[in-house]
């Protein structure tokens, strides 16, 4: 049984679509964001030193970072159903958008929450995370056109590590300004698991 570890708005909802994707069986373990700083309670320190959600238990291994909980279960579970490969050149370019979403991408967007939560004028950080939103959010939408899918025009991993950013959009607002990601998005949002992972979140931040 796989356990996971899921905070509330945080990147752990796209392990729940992908745990539902592999058909595994599976739990999850609720953790609820202070309500002051938003930040993860101290119990998830328990599970990992870090104390950052998602992190997965199974068998003897404790394993956090979305990434490497994608690229471990799939490969366990699901490799020829979400990856492409391991000796086709579609598979450098799936592991390429697994680890853009939590590098290229991610860093940038980061910085502009927390310059807006901070609320402090800047000579050069706003410039610079607006900047680089632009450039790497701009470079995934012309990766989008004419394309379902990031890889093969079928789901894989990639895709599912990128649903982050694309709830990171919507939720800022910037999604409008993205045809081909709000098209993208539009398919993402079809998959059952898809689903299945919005509706446990929804009962797990009400709990």
């Amino acid at each position: 049984m796989i356990k996971l570890h899921h905070l509330n708005k945080s990147r752990s909802r796209r392990i729940i679509w992908l745990v539902e994707e592999i058909g595994q069986p599976y739990s999850v373990i609720p953790y609820q964001r202070d309500k002051t700083t938003s930040l993860a309670p101290p119990e998830l320190t328990q599970i990992h030193p870090l104390g950052k959600s998602p992190v997965i238990e199974i068998d003897d291994i404790v394993l956090p970072e979305s990434g490497a909980i994608t690229e471990y279960l799939i490969e366990r579970y699901a490799p020829d159903r979400l990856a492409p490969a391991r000796d086709s050149k579609s598979f450098a370019e799936y592991l390429y958008w697994i680890h853009f979403a939590e590098s290229s991408a991610m860093l940038p967007l980061l910085l502009k929450l927390f310059l807006d939560k901070d609320g402090t004028e800047t000579r050069f950080l706003q410039g610079y995370a607006q900047s680089e939103i632009g450039k790497v959010i701009g470079h995934l939408e012309r990766s989008l056109e004419g394309k379902d899918y990031l890889v093969d025009n079928r789901l894989t991993g990639a895709d599912i590590m990128i649903s982050f950013i694309l709830d990171f959009l919507q939720r800022s607002g910037a999604m409008a300004k993205y045809p081909n990601i709000q098209r993208y998005q539009a398919v993402l949002e079809k998959h059952a698991g898809y689903q299945a992972a919005l509706e446990s979140e929804a009962k797990y931040n009400a709990e």
